[in-house]
């Protein structure tokens, strides 16, 4: 035991694994560890920032980088800092805020810090409680610095058990079409739709300013805003720059999931944005400012290229506004911008699912026998189709494996999770629970569905295809149309849902939305109408009528079509099956509907033959007959062209009795 306690030279013990050296060759008397070579970190600041390495987070191209900016990091940090800036200037200042990059929790050398000026014709205030501190910026995170932010600081964010974010959007749980408004002035009173059915409800440029400045103003005031810098829209020849301003890390999450993400030199050189989105839905707006209607307002000014958001935490209706503004700009492109799902065929067959809520558009255009371009907002343009997005938005209510393998697998890190219910010890989502909201969400990048055709782009399409639930139970399970026909049905938008019981209401309620997505379009549905007629017709696509709803009565009578015929006639219009098919006409509607598919009984296909009672039948047949005439009426006064001709073609095709 004394031998084992025996000291060497150095006062080490004998026996012991480590040896501490103070010679000077190991550095002036400093004590190492010699079990491994000395750290470079002097500080436990320098070896923690050792753990970090400088990268982006980008939406996979495909494609290899060229090469970087010219401009050093420190300039181009400069002009990125100026262009933030730029971005949160209240119109009656000089400056824009002082923006310093990085977390307020730790210090920043000065010398990122960056303001810029601006000129004005308003009065200016040369000084402000704001202009006295600095706005920290969290430029482009990354979804795991996200997490982090949002777990911190957020009150409700949770890691699940399969890995997402999940958050909660506040009192509002879904959009807020009431509260939208659109600048009004010389050019959008001529360009966009308004009055009777129309989304668009007006507002004045001061009204704007009013609720801009009192956004911006809240953005300033807080120790840190988020910055996200991304793209919309596929298309290399006709991509759009934004820029999302908010105060929340789910929001910053949400919109890094649901935009295509930039690479590291798209985002060296993104200069100044296309469009911005000032989200301050923690904070109301004034409701004794003109045009105001609650504490919530969504607010879009087309000549400044700016959206305003107060009142309203909901994600949804930054992603939404963007596809509000595509509605505008794309036409004026000659682009077409449509609210559908998309995919291709192994040998390029491009088809389009058009359909409003419960008609099955994601389940049908996600299939496994095909690529995935986009589930939800596309363009259609000179080169084929492209998606707008990223990202894909997912209802979750009552999600399961069975039902939605691709959307239940998507949902791991990085994902967010609206609204959902968890288990508050294991963290597993009871996606049947909706005690928060039946709108329940998903938004994960379009690269965690397998299949996704990356990039996201696709030659023109071969088919059109049109979803409609009918509850009524009188429209066949398919039906070929021809071009009047298919803009009739564009235009119309039907669907038909069944009320909630708790009311007491058992009849089908029928539900009308313009070219599938009134509540976003901005010109008059017949402009986009007539532009789906010239590509369909210049690129001969051939459109369908598919109705997911009942059969052999009405609901609570018949019965759902099921799944597996409604994918045999999908796969059959895909194969080109259903062009070779035999046809005979129904009454009334005037479809053309198919003697046979195979794999799916032939008494289904026409309606009629599967009701007991034929005079209900007709009954109910006339009654929805009327209802879409009566919807129609609404367009039925727009001219389209310089003689017409389509629009009374358009008219002709709807149903006669």
């Amino acid at each position: 035991m004394a031998d084992s306690k025996m000291k060497n030279g150095n006062g080490v013990a004998n026996g012991s694994s480590t040896q501490v050296l103070t010679s000077p060759k190991h550095g002036n008397g400093i004590c190492h560890d010699g079990s491994s070579s000395p750290i470079k970190a002097q500080t436990i600041d320098e070896l923690h920032s050792l753990q970090k390495k400088r990268s982006t987070p980008t939406t996979p191209t495909g494609s290899s980088p060229s090469a970087f900016s010219v401009l050093s990091e420190e300039d181009r940090q400069r002009q990125q800092l100026q262009s933030i800036s730029a971005s949160l200037a209240s119109l009656t200042r000089e400056t824009g805020p002082k923006v310093v990059k990085g977390d307020p929790a730790r210090k920043t050398p000065t010398s990122k810090i960056a303001h810029v000026a601006h000129h004005q014709f308003a009065p200016t205030i040369n000084i402000s409680d704001s202009s006295l501190k600095f706005t920290h910026v969290l430029y482009n995170l990354s979804p795991a610095e996200l997490y982090e932010q949002a777990i911190r600081h957020e009150r409700g964010s949770f890691f699940t058990s399969t890995g997402a974010l999940a958050t909660l959007s506040g009192a509002k749980t879904g959009r807020s079409p009431r509260d939208k408004r659109i600048v009004k002035d010389a050019n959008t009173e001529k360009e966009l739709w308004w009055g009777k059915g129309s989304p668009n409800i007006e507002m004045d440029e001061h009204t704007f300013t009013v609720n801009r400045e009192r956004a911006v103003d809240y953005l300033n005031s807080l120790d840190k805003v988020f910055v996200n810098d991304q793209f919309l829209n596929w298309d290399p020849q006709n991509k759009l720059k934004v820029r999302i301003v908010s105060a929340r890390a789910y929001h910053s999450l949400f919109m890094h999931n649901m935009c295509i993400r930039p690479t590291e030199e798209e985002l060296e050189n993104f200069g100044t944005p296309d469009f911005t989105i000032y989200n301050a839905g923690q904070f109301p707006c004034n409701r004794f400012t003109h045009y105001m209607t609650s504490s919530t307002s969504i607010d879009m000014n087309l000549a400044r290229r700016e959206m305003v958001i107060l009142g309203t935490q909901y994600a949804g209706e930054m992603k939404k506004g963007l596809f509000s503004l595509m509605h505008y700009l794309m036409p004026k492109r000659q682009i077409l911008s449509l609210h559908s799902g998309c995919n291709m065929g192994k040998d390029g067959d491009v088809a389009l699912f058009f359909g409003l809520s419960g008609t099955g558009k994601t389940t049908l255009s996600t299939d496994h026998n095909r690529y995935l371009i986009g589930d939800d907002e596309h363009c259609w343009g000179d080169n084929g189709v492209s998606n707008i997005e990223g990202g894909c938005y997912a209802k979750c209510i009552d999600l399961s494996r069975e039902k939605e393998p691709d959307i239940w697998n998507a949902i791991k890190f990085g994902t967010v999770l609206e609204n959902v219910v968890f288990d508050e010890h294991t963290r597993e989502v009871d996606y049947s629970d909706n005690s928060v909201t039946e709108n329940t969400r998903a938004a994960y990048p379009i690269e965690y569905i397998p299949n996704a055709k990356i990039p996201c782009v696709g030659p023109h399409p071969k088919n059109v295809i049109l979803l409609a639930c009918d509850a009524f139970g009188v429209l066949p399970p398919v039906s070929k149309l021809n071009l009047a026909q298919t803009m009739y049905h564009f235009i119309s938008g039907y669907t038909a849902l069944v009320a909630g019981t708790e009311d007491g209401i058992k009849e089908p309620q029928a539900t009308f939305s313009a070219c599938f997505g009134a509540a976003f379009i901005m010109l008059h549905p017949t402009k986009y109408a007539a532009m789906l007629a010239q590509k369909m017709q210049k690129h001969g696509a051939t459109g369908w009528l598919v109705n997911t709803g009942w059969s052999g009565g009405r609901y609570g009578s018949g019965s759902r079509i099921k799944l597996s015929y409604t994918r045999k006639i999908i796969d059959a219009i895909h194969s080109g099956e259903l062009l070779k098919a035999n046809y005979r006409k129904t009454k009334v509607f005037g479809l053309e509907i198919p003697t046979a598919i195979e794999g799916v009984p032939s008494e289904i296909l026409d309606p009629i033959s599967t009701w007991s009672n034929k005079d209900a039948y007709n009954e109910t047949l006339l009654k929805l007959a009327t209802l879409f005439k009566n919807n129609f009426e609404t367009f039925t006064n727009y001219k389209i062209g310089e003689d017409n001709t389509l629009a009374e073609q358009i008219l002709a095709a709807g149903p006669i009795f």
